[in-house]
């Protein structure tokens, strides 16, 4: 949130599911515990229309939904879908948790655990991507600045996943 404009940033996904209970005796002593399925429509597409991962930055004096945009690419399963093939479907965004971060001049964002291994840097009045920064992992945690010796550094974790261990990153701008 930018407490200088009112204006807060909000990551939020599309990932619905579908909740039940399910006998498991390997998992649990309790005759019934909660399952979960996948809620996918025809042909395994999601039942929901993009964006799946967004970016919104609405006003708090006013209610205003300032900007939205899709956080992250189109995920392989959708773009690469045979039933899609010679349609033009455009950025979607992942159904990931972003992990964001308000500066006096940019919002910078990840992905979140199951994204790609990327940081942008967006314009704070439109959500345009102004810069994507590699990093070696997915973020698995929120983004945080501080200064040291007068310079500024963006630090995050990534990975902390089966295949990947868990790191910390710090960023700043070359001398």
């Amino acid at each position: 949130m930018d407490p200088e404009t009112g204006v807060i940033y909000v990551g939020s996904r599309m990932n619905p599911s579908v909740y039940g209970l399910v006998q498991d005796p390997e998992v649990s002593t309790m005759r019934y515990i909660q399952g979960r399925a996948s809620a996918r429509g025809p042909q395994r597409l999601p039942l929901m229309k993009p964006p799946y991962g967004r970016i919104t930055a609405i006003d708090l004096n006013s209610g205003e939904h300032l900007w939205m945009i899709p956080n992250g690419d189109t995920p392989s399963s959708i773009e690469d879908h045979p039933a899609l093939q010679g349609l033009t479907i455009g950025r979607t965004g992942k159904p990931t948790r972003a992990g964001i971060l308000v500066t006096k001049t940019l919002v910078f964002a990840g992905e979140g655990a199951g994204g790609d291994p990327v940081l942008r840097a967006h314009e704070k009045a439109t959500g345009k991507i102004l810069a994507e920064i590699d990093l070696p992992g997915s973020q698995t945690g929120l983004p945080m600045t501080y200064a040291l010796e007068g310079k500024q550094y963006i630090v995050l974790a990534v990975g902390g996943t089966p295949d990947r261990s868990a790191e910390l990153v710090a960023l700043t701008l070359p001398d």
